[in-house]
């Protein structure tokens, strides 16, 4: 029987030795925790081999280092205006690969502010038909972007639009991946990228964790696959990627739209249920999974109490089975029952008070109409 560690290795690609030994009395969480560790530590190292060199400040004169520095940048990405936050030494490293058509780019660095303003989106360098995927491998990165603000830690990852200026600042030692991508394969899939620009997809969520997983899993393959099958593995981490981004906006519906949605949902159900008779407020707000008060002052808002609503729709309902030549032969108790009246008294009170006539004298009425 293989053993758990030789599974791990075997599905992660991990080599045995760097495992450590088994530990039948250590928690099932702190296991896990170790693993992965272990695991980032792993992929971060096979994403440094992967790689070539472009820039490093390793043998350049202090005062040369932030110059070419800005330089590789502007070729990677896009012109930014950037400053060190520190007066220390400008240590740095840039390596980059492209797979399948994907420009990988990954920085390491400390202490700097590097933003994208309307003067350099303007540059004849400016890249427009991009968007880039940025996975936080170490450390922790702030930024902003289209009245955003976030944080991301190790694992995370948000997408920077390159048509709207942002602000990116690295506090501290981090490392950062950064994937070009076409902004068509994103966009033509979730609309424009004002909708997911800088909000933070958390690593920990399984989507993300699989588009991460596979992204830097290709970079550790890069040089065994072939161009045709590079690019089709490119699609699909795309795809991946797009997929967590839909995840991620799922949970960023402003507020008066979602509002909005929760009341579509709650006239909906009622449509769907009119004929129930014990259909009201209370058993509404259960259905669509809001409370009662906060249903009422959503409906309130839109100068509507539920109750009335739920009444005139049932009213609306049977007026129009009424006037049908084809429900002629309805009894009125039927079509009050179907409608969701307890009783056909009941009924036609209600519907007296609302037309002004009778159920009867409003089919008879409605009958004279049809034959004119």
């Amino acid at each position: 029987m293989r053993s758990k560690h030789a599974m791990l290795s075997s599905m992660w690609s991990i080599p045995l030795h760097i495992l450590p030994a088994y530990n039948p009395n250590q928690k099932p969480i702190l296991a896990l925790l170790t693993f992965r560790i272990l695991l980032q530590k792993h992929h971060a190292a096979n994403i440094a081999r992967a790689m070539k060199t472009i820039f490093s400040t390793d043998g350049l004169l202090p005062k040369d280092r932030f110059r070419h520095w800005r330089e590789i940048c502007e070729d990677r990405l896009v012109p930014m205006e950037q400053r060190s936050l520190d007066d220390g030494q400008f240590d740095a490293t840039i390596d980059g690969i492209n797979i399948g058509g994907l420009d990988f780019t990954k920085f390491a660095l400390r202490n700097l502010r590097a933003s994208t303003t309307p003067r350099t989106l303007r540059h004849e360098n400016h890249k427009t038909d991009h968007l880039f995927m940025s996975i936080v491998l170490k450390g922790a990165v702030k930024a902003e972007q289209n009245d955003r603000s976030s944080a991301d830690g190790t694992g995370d990852f948000a997408i920077r639009d390159t048509n709207t200026p942002w602000t990116i600042e690295h506090d501290g030692y981090s490392e950062v991946l950064a994937i070009a991508i076409p902004r068509a394969r994103i966009e033509d899939v979730l609309g424009p990228a004002r909708l997911f620009a800088s909000l933070t997809v958390e690593g920990h969520q399984p989507v993300a964790t699989l588009a991460r997983s596979f992204l830097t899993r290709m970079l550790d393959q890069a040089d065994r696959m072939r161009p045709e099958v590079a690019e089709r593995m490119a699609g699909v981490g795309i795809d991946l990627v797009v997929a967590s981004l839909a995840e991620r906006i799922a949970r960023e519906v402003p507020e008066p739209v979602h509002g909005s949605l929760v009341v579509q949902r709650a006239k909906a159900h009622v449509e769907a249920n009119l004929h129930d008779q014990t259909l009201d407020p209370p058993q509404l707000a259960a259905a669509v999974g809001v409370s009662l008060r906060r249903l009422q002052q959503l409906f309130q808002e839109r100068g509507q109490h539920i109750s009335d609503w739920i009444w005139r729709r049932r009213l609306e309902v049977a007026s129009k089975r009424l006037s049908d030549p084809a429900c002629a032969h309805l009894p009125i108790g039927m079509v009050a029952y179907e409608a969701g009246f307890t009783s056909q008294a009941h009924f036609s009170r209600r519907f007296k008070k609302h037309h002004g006539m009778s159920p009867l004298e409003y089919r008879h009425a409605a009958i004279l109409q049809n034959r004119s």
